[in-house]
């Protein structure tokens, strides 16, 4: 285990680019709590600003060269959202400041622990925030570090004085190959962040060497139920590995599975094809199942007991923006939802799952799709999982950090929803346009999902406070079925 790298000796002072950012921030909060002086910039104040604002961190808006100058760093850590010819990394390189990539300084902390690394496409946050509670909950005191925040610790990073760190790890630029697990997890694996990878092909042979990066006699864990990684599992994953998946003929699976009418998920998990206890999630739908699953097999495999993990998954309560319960509008018996699903198989879970929780209920997608190039690859994708959707709301494309695409436009997706004769599908130029159609339109006992990775999560917030703010009656605004 490398133990040390001479690159990060003598730090203090560290300014990262693009600190806004979930995984950035919660770099940020693990660098101050080592004892760095940390300052930050971005292009806007983010929630997660707030979260890491008292903690001592500074913040200021925008890309400025003259940060160099203000905070004064040794050191600036950016985050892949940042072009490289940003003149304030331009200027850093210029003045002989030592420069880093997010996943650098991460795999520092992470590969000085016994790390537990979780990748894949689909349910990383998820999975490694129920790894870390059960850490938590055998008192190994872990560090963590997830891509989103975990509703059971309050924020998404945190250093523990134990051995272990629970680390989500990002393969959308394939720096998740600096990374040397002690425990490797991947949950499935699908074509996603195609401006990186050019072809599926490419995406399995980054899975592959990050499984060959794992500490020697370290543990490889594979969803055997996933497509993509059945390819993996073919001869091509160096020692000896571990599966999961629905039934009893992987190493860990699922049985008698029941889904909680109104939501949360039961069912009996095998251990080598026998079963060996009841688990219980307040968490509802099947991907949870097998995050669950995943979970189970990594803190077994460090000599944590079932009973602990059970009861530890008991109480989960989900990662922020991972089909969280946003709130009700008590006279209409509506409910809202967010969830940060942007590609087509995480939406098919959501809105399975919303199907399966509420099976009597219209259920509302609004969906706002996340990148150009993402939006160019898979709109029939996108149209084809949002046509299970009582009504769907189309925001504009999020750009992120990409330009606009000519001839790309979330307008791809509304047009293959009309060839399907979809009559619930409506297109908004922006997030108020979406409310006011939503709560002119709402039924008793509606469901709304906004979905996406860019900002659509105010769209529940503010239909929640227009429709609390108005008083509104059943008799008043609610059209009846």
């Amino acid at each position: 285990m490398n133990d040390f790298d001479g690159r990060f000796e003598n730090l203090e002072r560290v300014h990262l680019m693009g600190i806004g950012g979930a995984g950035m921030s919660g770099l940020a909060l693990l660098l101050r709590q080592i004892g760095m002086k940390i300052s930050g910039c971005d292009v806007s104040h983010t929630y997660y600003i707030n979260k890491i604002s008292p903690h001592g961190i500074e913040f200021t808006l925008g890309h400025d060269k003259e940060h160099l100058d203000r905070f004064k760093p040794d050191a600036i850590v950016f985050s892949s959202a940042i072009p490289s010819e940003t003149e304030e990394l331009v200027e850093a390189a210029r003045r002989g400041i030592r420069i880093f990539k997010r996943a650098e300084v991460l795999s520092w902390l992470f590969n000085m622990r016994k790390g537990i690394g979780v990748a894949g496409t689909h349910g990383k946050t998820t999975t490694a925030s129920m790894i870390g509670l059960i850490l938590e909950s055998a008192g190994l005191d872990p560090s963590v570090a997830i891509g989103g925040e975990i509703c059971d610790i309050g924020g998404n990073a945190k250093l523990g004085q134990g051995a272990h760190m629970v680390a989500e790890l990002d393969e959308s630029d394939g720096s998740f190959e600096l990374f040397r697990p002690h425990v490797a997890i991947v949950t499935n694996a699908d074509w996603d962040h195609v401006d990186y990878y050019p072809s599926f092909s490419s995406v399995l042979k980054a899975y592959e060497r990050f499984l060959s990066n794992r500490e020697p006699g370290g543990a490889a864990i594979v969803c055997g139920e996933d497509k993509g990684l059945s390819v993996l599992l073919q001869n091509r994953i160096n020692g000896t590995h571990l599966t999961y998946g629905w039934g009893s003929r992987w190493d860990w699976g699922a049985q008698d599975v029941r889904h909680n009418r109104g939501g949360g998920i039961t069912f009996t998990l095998s251990k080598n094809g026998t079963p060996a206890c009841e688990i219980s999630l307040q968490v509802s739908g099947e991907h949870n199942v097998l995050n669950s699953l995943a979970a189970c097999a990594a803190t077994d495999t460090i000599g944590i007991p079932l009973e602990v993990a059970s009861q530890a998954l008991r109480t989960f309560k989900g990662a922020k923006r991972r089909l969280q319960h946003m709130g009700s509008i008590g006279a209409l018996e509506v409910d809202i939802f967010d969830d940060y699903g942007h590609h087509p198989r995480e939406i098919a879970a959501t809105l399975g799952t919303l199907k399966k929780m509420f099976p009597e209920r219209r259920v509302m997608a609004v969906f706002q799709p996340h990148r150009f190039t993402r939006t160019a690859a898979m709109y029939r994708d996108f149209a084809e999982v949002l046509s299970m959707a009582d009504g769907v709301f189309l925001l504009p494309v999020f750009p992120a950090d990409e330009m606009p695409i000519e001839g790309v436009s979330s307008t791809l997706i509304g047009d293959i929803l009309k060839q399907k004769g979809h009559k619930g599908y409506d297109f908004c130029s922006d997030m108020d346009e979406v409310v006011t159609r939503i709560c002119s339109r709402v039924r008793e006992g509606d469901v709304i999902a906004t979905i996406g990775a860019g900002d659509v999560s105010i769209v529940g917030e503010k239909i929640q406070q227009r429709l609390e703010r108005k008083g509104v009656t059943l008799d008043a605004v609610a059209i009846k079925a």
